[in-house]
């Protein structure tokens, strides 16, 4: 296969905790394996930017649905981030990964810092695309308002999208995007709809982060780390804290670059930005 002729990926399942966790996977024989790790808004399509712009050209990439917005069979938000930890870690056994290198933005990027903290020898690297080293402690009080919608009953799917879509805190919503909301709608008999997340389980996760800064898995990690952080703010209503809290988390870091991009929080990822990330992660891949 050319260097430069992108691979198709192709869907697999491994059964974890209970549950069957869905990853695709570009494969590139031969070449450096990269975990990549979303969460919280959106699946593992949200590395789509980071794959069209070339990441695929040099790694063997393997993007894991986390949150259930996908195919896995998991509710969103119904597990904690020590459950999905052990979910990566049997996926990485059973496919008999090694010089494994973890890429996660947001949600994904606290994980991956989890895991390089807890399971030192499994990873090889670390890149943490805009991920906080903690949460803001308003965090539950902000989702309550941003998530209130999740109580109520829409007359059709139209007008659910719709809301998405025009809701003040979103900004990057294209038909693709919001396809993914559609697996989470509970449809009615009379055609009305309403979201499935469990808003009281929600709660309890952002609670529990809110309340637990993960500033010290940044500060132990023991491998070579690179955090991307979007310095454009996204708005006052993300409980994530990234960018300004960065070079403070990684003060403490033997091995750790910070790089920044002129975006914000989500932009980075599905934008013209990815270009400029991939360019990052390739530099930090051949040191």
């Amino acid at each position: 296969m050319s260097a430069y002729q992108r691979p198709i990926p192709t869907s697999h399942f491994v059964h974890g905790h209970g549950i069957n966790l869905h990853y695709i996977r570009y494969e590139n024989p031969g070449k450096p394996v990269l975990l990549l790790l979303h969460g919280l808004t959106a699946n593992s399509k949200a590395f789509e930017g980071l794959v069209s712009h070339g990441l695929y050209k040099n790694f063997d990439l393997i993007a894991v649905d986390l949150r259930g917005r996908g195919l896995s069979d998991k509710p969103v938000f119904g597990y904690s981030i020590k459950i999905h930890a052990l979910d990566i870690i049997e996926l990485v056994r059973r496919l008999k990964l090694h010089d494994v290198t973890l890429v996660g933005h947001s949600y994904g990027g606290l994980l991956s810092s989890f895991l390089c903290y807890f399971y030192p020898k499994t990873f090889n690297k670390v890149v943490m695309l805009d991920a906080a080293p903690e949460m803001n402690k308003k965090a539950p009080e902000m989702l309550q308002t941003a998530l209130s919608r999740l109580d109520k009953i829409y007359t059709n799917k139209a007008e659910y999208l719709d809301t998405i879509k025009k809701a003040p805190y979103i900004n990057f919503w294209d038909d693709d995007m919001l396809a993914y909301f559609e697996a989470d709608i509970q449809e009615y008999p009379d055609g009305t709809v309403s979201p499935r997340p469990d808003l009281a389980q929600i709660m309890q996760v952002a609670f529990d982060v809110g309340i637990s800064p993960l500033s010290k898995y940044f500060r132990g990690l023991k491998q070579a780390a690179l955090l991307i952080c979007a310095s454009e703010n996204y708005n006052l209503n993300e409980p994530i804290l990234p960018g300004y809290l960065a070079e403070k988390a990684v003060a403490s870091m033997k091995n750790c670059t910070v790089e920044y991009v002129e975006a914000n929080h989500h932009t980075m990822v599905y934008g013209k930005y990815a270009k400029q990330i991939v360019g990052y992660i390739e530099e930090f891949m051949a040191v």
